[in-house]
This record gives C-alpha cells, sequence and structure tokens, in this order.
C-alpha cells in the first residue's frame, strides 16, 4: 500500500468498547489497522474482545492489536491499560473515546419493555449511574490518563463518540442523552486546555441510529435500514492523521463525510463546533468566566 493509503503508518491508538461484533468500536478500529496504526483494544468482554482482535491481525498481521480488558470508570484499570499500551506498543498517539452504553445494552431494562421509552422517575438509579460512569465519567477518566503522555510529547489526538443534539434532549431520553451532552462539552472544554499543546481533542458522530448493540430497529425492520458503523472510519481516520493538525474543538456526523469531495468542502457540509456554542453567549456576565 502507498504512504497515502496508511496515514497513520507508526502510530499508536487506544480505542475503548472496541470488541462489540456489531459495535461502531469494531468498526472504528478496522479502520485505524487498515490506515496503518496499531490498536490497543480495551472492552470489559472477554470473548467479544478475543475474536475481534483476531479478526483484525487478519487484517493487521498479529501485531495490529493489544487486546486489553480494562473498565473505562475505573481510574485504576484505566491507568494500567495506558501504561501498557505505551510500553508494550512503544507510544501513544490516538484514544478513541468510544465505549458507551444505554440502560438496556447496560442489562437495566428487561426485554419485554426494552424498546420503551422511560420516564425519569421511573429509571432505576443504579442504572443511572452506571449510564453516567461509562458514557461520561469514562471518556473523562481516559483522557485524563493519556493526556500527560500526548502533551509532553507534543503530540496526540482526543477523538470522542457522541450524539445528535435532538437524541440528548428527545422525551425519554435519561440517561444516554445528558450523558453524551456533558460528553460533548468535555470535549469543547478539553480542546481549550490543551490549546497550545499539539494535542487535539475532537468528536465524530455517526448522525443518527446507528447499527449496534445498543439499537433495537423499529418492528418490522431491517437493521440495514440504520445508519452503518462503517460510516465512521474516513473520518475518525483523517482526524487521527497528521494532516488534521488544526482541527480542534469541532464534530464531524460521519453520515455526510464524503470523499469524494475536496477536503475543505467536505468539512464544510459535516463539521461544526463542539458543543455548538454558535448558539450564543447565555450567560449574564460572560466577562466574568474564566476569571480568579
Amino acid at each position: 500500500m502507498t504512504t497515502s493509503s496508511r496515514p497513520l503508518e507508526g502510530k499508536v491508538a487506544i480505542v475503548t468498547g472496541a470488541a462489540s461484533p456489531i459495535g461502531m468500536g469494531r468498526s472504528i478500529t478496522t479502520g485505524l489497522v487498515r490506515a496503518g496504526a496499531r490498536v490497543a483494544m480495551l472492552d470489559i468482554n472477554d470473548d467479544w474482545l478475543d475474536q475481534t482482535a483476531n479478526d483484525m491481525r487478519e487484517i493487521g498481521g498479529d501485531d495490529a492489536v493489544l487486546p486489553i480488558i480494562a473498565d473505562v470508570t475505573e481510574p485504576e484499570s484505566v491507568d494500567q491499560a495506558v501504561q501498557r499500551t505505551i510500553e508494550e506498543m512503544g507510544g501513544l498517539h490516538i484514544l478513541v473515546n468510544n465505549a458507551g452504553i444505554n440502560l438496556r445494552s447496560g442489562g437495566f431494562t428487561s426485554p419485554d419493555v426494552s424498546g420503551r421509552r422511560t420516564d425519569f422517575w421511573d429509571i432505576d438509579p443504579a442504572g443511572w449511574l452506571r449510564v453516567i460512569a461509562v458514557n461520561l465519567s469514562g471518556p473523562f477518566i481516559m483522557s485524563h490518563a493519556v493526556a500527560p503522555h500526548m502533551v509532553q510529547q507534543g503530540h496526540g489526538r482526543i477523538i470522542s463518540v457522541t450524539t445528535s443534539m435532538d437524541t440528548m434532549w428527545r422525551k425519554g431520553g435519561a440517561p444516554y442523552g445528558p450523558s453524551k451532552a456533558g460528553h460533548e462539552a468535555l470535549v469543547a472544554i478539553m480542546a481549550q486546555d490543551l490549546e497550545g499543546t499539539g494535542v487535539t481533542a475532537n468528536v465524530v458522530t455517526p448522525g443518527g441510529a446507528t447499527a449496534t448493540n445498543m439499537v433495537i430497529p423499529p418492528g418490522g425492520t431491517s437493521p440495514r435500514t440504520l445508519i452503518q458503523p462503517e460510516v465512521m472510519q474516513s473520518p475518525v481516520v483523517w482526524v487521527a492523521s497528521d494532516d488534521a493538525s488544526g482541527w480542534t474543538g469541532r464534530r464531524i456526523i460521519a453520515y455526510h463525510w464524503d470523499d469524494a469531495l475536496p477536503l475543505e468542502e467536505r468539512l464544510e457540509k459535516c463539521g461544526a463546533p463542539c458543543a455548538w456554542p454558535q448558539l450564543g453567549l447565555q450567560a449574564v456576565h460572560p466577562d466574568w468566566y474564566g476569571q480568579d
């Protein structure tokens, strides 16, 4: 393959939630491996991790991936996984915060009601806490663990999977929607904190309901009618590449990514700022923020 077809040659990435047979993490890992990166695959499902890692080795060779059992909600587990990645793969340049759950996939909704929206007062508080832990605290813990290494080396890419704004506040959408809204705000803050370090923080989101184990298609419809996880591959690879060094604090809707367009037109079509700052400052005293 040519260098241009392997823009991530020599890079090492971590992808969280990488192992599900039909998940975005598996698809993102596939794209990174095909682009030349070696990937530490983090997940809590041992069986899925073994199978997906073997599939990735068929694509990229025996050293293409490093499967690691790790829970993104546990700082000690995360620190160990990051250190192991750096030691065994020789570095770390890219983090993809993909791991996510909802009440159904987290086991907090019984199968017979898993397609029904739940009013917030009917939510099991344990389910709320677990979804927030995985979808919001997890990205913070992961980013917190990798940032010092990336800042020290003067280069890094933190890429996060959030969701559409309408999903964040739709009726019956707690706790998934609020967890992703918090994650989006976190990315916007990280991008500002990392300014000038050579480390970027961005969002790539599919753009709607995606065929993963978190989504049940409407009755009688096929998962093929949903967005397919493969749409994430090209935009994630670009955001992870050296060509995207000036792209930070931004979000990409992967469904609208069009490889046939020139890059500038492509980004205009599918890109926007993280957390929608274009809606305008709403604070009564906006000049106070950031002051001691």
